[in-house]
Protein backbone atom coordinates (compact mmCIF):
# COMPACT_ATOMS: atom_id res chain seq x y z
CA UNK A 1 0.00 0.00 0.00
CA UNK A 2 1.72 3.14 1.16
CA UNK A 3 5.03 0.88 1.00
CA UNK A 4 6.36 -1.52 -1.30
CA UNK A 5 5.79 -4.98 0.11
CA UNK A 6 9.86 -6.00 0.73
CA UNK A 7 9.94 -2.90 2.93
CA UNK A 8 6.53 -3.52 5.78
CA UNK A 9 7.44 -6.09 8.71
CA UNK A 10 6.09 -9.40 6.92
CA UNK A 11 2.66 -10.10 8.84
CA UNK A 12 1.45 -6.82 7.24
CA UNK A 13 2.71 -8.08 3.59
CA UNK A 14 -0.31 -8.79 1.06
CA UNK A 15 0.91 -12.78 1.12
CA UNK A 16 -0.48 -12.53 4.95
CA UNK A 17 -3.25 -10.79 4.74
CA UNK A 18 -4.53 -12.63 1.82
CA UNK A 19 -3.63 -16.33 3.74
CA UNK A 20 -5.68 -14.47 7.08
CA UNK A 21 -8.60 -13.60 5.02
CA UNK A 22 -9.11 -17.00 3.30
CA UNK A 23 -8.98 -18.39 6.51
CA UNK A 24 -11.43 -15.91 7.94
CA UNK A 25 -14.07 -16.41 5.25
CA UNK A 26 -14.21 -20.23 5.87
CA UNK A 27 -13.99 -19.51 9.96
CA UNK A 28 -17.35 -17.45 9.18
CA UNK A 29 -18.85 -19.70 6.50
CA UNK A 30 -18.24 -23.37 8.42
CA UNK A 31 -19.93 -21.44 11.95
CA UNK A 32 -22.79 -20.28 9.81
CA UNK A 33 -23.46 -23.62 8.09
CA UNK A 34 -22.92 -26.22 10.96
CA UNK A 35 -23.40 -24.53 13.63
CA UNK A 36 -26.84 -22.85 13.45
CA UNK A 37 -26.35 -20.15 11.70
CA UNK A 38 -24.14 -17.85 13.24
CA UNK A 39 -21.33 -15.95 12.21
CA UNK A 40 -17.87 -16.39 14.10
CA UNK A 41 -16.00 -13.40 13.38
CA UNK A 42 -18.72 -10.92 11.63
CA UNK A 43 -20.72 -9.46 14.61
CA UNK A 44 -22.49 -6.98 12.73
CA UNK A 45 -24.33 -10.12 11.00
CA UNK A 46 -24.81 -11.35 14.78
CA UNK A 47 -26.03 -8.28 15.86
CA UNK A 48 -28.93 -7.76 13.27
CA UNK A 49 -29.92 -11.73 13.68
CA UNK A 50 -30.14 -11.08 17.35
CA UNK A 51 -32.29 -7.91 16.38
CA UNK A 52 -34.18 -9.89 14.07
CA UNK A 53 -35.05 -12.38 16.18
CA UNK A 54 -35.22 -10.78 19.60
CA UNK A 55 -38.89 -10.21 19.36
CA UNK A 56 -40.09 -13.30 17.05
CA UNK A 57 -42.20 -15.86 18.67
CA UNK A 58 -41.08 -18.64 15.86
CA UNK A 59 -37.61 -17.78 15.40
CA UNK A 60 -34.30 -19.43 16.68
CA UNK A 61 -33.20 -18.59 20.43
CA UNK A 62 -31.63 -15.49 20.40
CA UNK A 63 -28.99 -16.58 23.02
CA UNK A 64 -27.21 -17.96 20.49
CA UNK A 65 -25.92 -14.62 19.01
CA UNK A 66 -25.49 -13.31 22.29
CA UNK A 67 -22.92 -15.70 23.15
CA UNK A 68 -20.86 -15.42 20.03
CA UNK A 69 -21.06 -11.88 20.54
CA UNK A 70 -19.48 -12.22 24.27
CA UNK A 71 -17.16 -14.98 23.40
CA UNK A 72 -15.86 -12.69 20.74
CA UNK A 73 -15.51 -9.45 23.23
CA UNK A 74 -13.67 -12.01 25.93
CA UNK A 75 -11.27 -13.06 23.09
CA UNK A 76 -10.60 -9.35 22.60
CA UNK A 77 -9.93 -8.66 26.34
CA UNK A 78 -7.49 -11.93 26.31
CA UNK A 79 -5.75 -11.09 23.92
CA UNK A 80 -5.40 -7.11 24.95
CA UNK A 81 -4.62 -8.28 28.21
CA UNK A 82 -1.49 -10.58 26.48
CA UNK A 83 -0.18 -7.91 24.28
CA UNK A 84 -0.48 -5.59 27.56
CA UNK A 85 2.47 -7.71 29.29
CA UNK A 86 4.53 -7.97 26.21
CA UNK A 87 4.85 -3.89 25.36
CA UNK A 88 6.68 -4.81 22.25
CA UNK A 89 4.01 -5.40 20.51
CA UNK A 90 3.42 -7.50 17.07
CA UNK A 91 6.91 -9.38 17.37
CA UNK A 92 7.39 -12.82 15.53
CA UNK A 93 7.10 -14.63 18.62
CA UNK A 94 3.78 -13.18 19.39
CA UNK A 95 2.21 -13.20 16.18
CA UNK A 96 3.11 -16.79 15.67
CA UNK A 97 1.65 -17.72 19.50
CA UNK A 98 -1.45 -15.74 18.60
CA UNK A 99 -1.44 -18.35 15.36
CA UNK A 100 -1.22 -21.27 17.35
CA UNK A 101 -3.84 -20.10 19.78
CA UNK A 102 -6.19 -20.06 16.55
CA UNK A 103 -5.06 -23.21 15.52
CA UNK A 104 -5.34 -24.90 18.49
CA UNK A 105 -8.92 -24.06 18.84
CA UNK A 106 -10.01 -25.20 15.00
CA UNK A 107 -8.59 -28.30 15.93
CA UNK A 108 -10.37 -28.56 19.04
CA UNK A 109 -13.59 -27.71 17.58
CA UNK A 110 -13.27 -30.50 14.51
CA UNK A 111 -12.67 -32.91 17.74
CA UNK A 112 -15.31 -31.94 19.58
CA UNK A 113 -17.96 -30.47 17.04
CA UNK A 114 -20.83 -32.87 17.09
CA UNK A 115 -20.44 -33.55 20.36
CA UNK A 116 -20.33 -29.72 21.98
CA UNK A 117 -24.09 -27.93 21.67
CA UNK A 118 -24.21 -25.81 18.21
CA UNK A 119 -23.47 -21.89 20.40
CA UNK A 120 -20.62 -22.78 21.85
CA UNK A 121 -19.18 -24.05 18.81
CA UNK A 122 -19.19 -20.92 17.50
CA UNK A 123 -18.55 -19.25 20.88
CA UNK A 124 -14.91 -20.96 20.25
CA UNK A 125 -14.50 -19.78 16.63
CA UNK A 126 -15.99 -16.37 17.90
CA UNK A 127 -12.55 -16.19 20.04
CA UNK A 128 -10.62 -17.52 17.55
CA UNK A 129 -11.88 -14.27 15.20
CA UNK A 130 -11.13 -12.02 17.80
CA UNK A 131 -7.77 -12.99 18.14
CA UNK A 132 -7.01 -12.81 14.71
CA UNK A 133 -8.78 -9.58 14.81
CA UNK A 134 -6.83 -7.68 17.48
CA UNK A 135 -3.26 -8.73 16.44
CA UNK A 136 -3.18 -8.46 12.55
CA UNK A 137 -4.49 -5.07 11.73
CA UNK A 138 -2.56 -3.67 8.80
CA UNK A 139 -1.77 -4.20 5.88
CA UNK A 140 1.37 -2.44 4.48
CA UNK A 141 0.94 -0.11 6.96
CA UNK A 142 -2.35 1.10 6.22
CA UNK A 143 -5.61 -0.15 8.54
CA UNK A 144 -7.43 -3.22 7.40
CA UNK A 145 -9.15 -6.28 8.42
CA UNK A 146 -9.12 -10.14 7.98
CA UNK A 147 -12.42 -10.65 9.03
CA UNK A 148 -15.14 -7.72 8.21
CA UNK A 149 -15.41 -6.98 4.87
CA UNK A 150 -17.30 -3.88 5.11
CA UNK A 151 -14.16 -1.76 5.28
CA UNK A 152 -12.37 -3.37 2.60
CA UNK A 153 -15.24 -2.36 0.37
CA UNK A 154 -15.18 1.11 1.57
CA UNK A 155 -11.20 1.37 0.91
CA UNK A 156 -11.80 -0.64 -2.42
CA UNK A 157 -13.95 2.12 -3.52
CA UNK A 158 -12.11 4.98 -2.54
CA UNK A 159 -8.99 4.02 -4.04
CA UNK A 160 -11.04 3.16 -7.29
CA UNK A 161 -12.32 6.75 -7.33
CA UNK A 162 -8.85 8.26 -6.64
CA UNK A 163 -6.97 6.39 -9.43
CA UNK A 164 -9.76 7.10 -12.14
CA UNK A 165 -10.54 10.63 -10.65
CA UNK A 166 -7.29 12.26 -9.34
CA UNK A 167 -4.90 9.51 -11.71
CA UNK A 168 -3.21 8.49 -8.18
CA UNK A 169 -1.11 5.99 -9.19
CA UNK A 170 -0.06 4.22 -5.30
CA UNK A 171 -4.42 4.12 -4.95
CA UNK A 172 -4.60 1.84 -8.02
CA UNK A 173 -2.19 -0.58 -6.13
CA UNK A 174 -4.23 -0.04 -2.88
CA UNK A 175 -7.21 -0.91 -4.79
CA UNK A 176 -5.56 -3.97 -5.98
CA UNK A 177 -4.07 -5.18 -2.50
CA UNK A 178 -7.86 -4.83 -0.75
CA UNK A 179 -9.13 -6.24 -3.91
CA UNK A 180 -7.34 -9.42 -3.36
CA UNK A 181 -8.07 -9.57 0.66
CA UNK A 182 -11.80 -9.45 -0.88
CA UNK A 183 -11.02 -12.02 -3.47
CA UNK A 184 -9.57 -14.38 -0.57
CA UNK A 185 -12.49 -14.27 1.96
CA UNK A 186 -14.89 -15.24 -0.61
CA UNK A 187 -12.51 -18.17 -1.86
CA UNK A 188 -12.25 -19.52 1.53
CA UNK A 189 -16.13 -18.96 2.08
CA UNK A 190 -17.16 -20.54 -1.46
CA UNK A 191 -14.22 -23.54 -0.80
CA UNK A 192 -16.01 -24.30 2.99
CA UNK A 193 -19.43 -23.96 0.97
CA UNK A 194 -18.62 -26.62 -1.56
CA UNK A 195 -16.72 -28.60 0.77
CA UNK A 196 -19.35 -28.96 3.81
CA UNK A 197 -21.36 -31.89 2.57
CA UNK A 198 -18.50 -33.93 2.36
CA UNK A 199 -16.28 -33.27 5.44
CA UNK A 200 -18.70 -31.90 7.80
CA UNK A 201 -17.06 -31.20 10.95
CA UNK A 202 -13.67 -31.43 9.22
CA UNK A 203 -14.17 -28.91 7.07
CA UNK A 204 -12.84 -26.26 9.48
CA UNK A 205 -9.82 -27.76 9.51
CA UNK A 206 -9.10 -25.90 6.24
CA UNK A 207 -9.44 -22.92 7.89
CA UNK A 208 -7.02 -24.40 10.00
CA UNK A 209 -4.44 -25.52 7.42
CA UNK A 210 -4.76 -21.58 5.90
CA UNK A 211 -3.46 -20.40 9.15
CA UNK A 212 -0.43 -23.28 8.91
CA UNK A 213 0.57 -21.47 5.82
CA UNK A 214 0.45 -18.02 7.30
CA UNK A 215 3.06 -19.35 10.08
CA UNK A 216 5.06 -20.97 7.77
CA UNK A 217 5.61 -17.76 5.74
CA UNK A 218 5.98 -15.99 9.08
CA UNK A 219 8.73 -18.59 10.52
CA UNK A 220 10.93 -18.64 7.23
CA UNK A 221 11.06 -14.86 6.80
CA UNK A 222 11.81 -14.16 9.79
CA UNK A 223 14.53 -16.52 10.36
CA UNK A 224 16.28 -15.38 7.36
CA UNK A 225 16.32 -12.38 8.77
CA UNK A 226 17.06 -13.34 12.04
CA UNK A 227 14.62 -12.41 14.04
CA UNK A 228 13.19 -15.66 15.41
CA UNK A 229 15.26 -18.46 16.69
Amino acid sequence: MSTTENKVPIHETLLVGALLAVSAGGLDAYSYLIHGKVFAGLQTGNLILLGIHSFSADGPSISRYIISISAFMLGTILVRLFQQHHPNQHTPRQQLFILSWELFFIILVSIFSSRLADHWSSAVLSMVAAAQLQEFRKLKGDPFTSLMMTGNFRTLAANVADGLFLKDRQAWGKAIDIGVILLSFFIGAALTGILTPYLQDLTILISGGWLVLAMIVLVIYNRVEGKVD
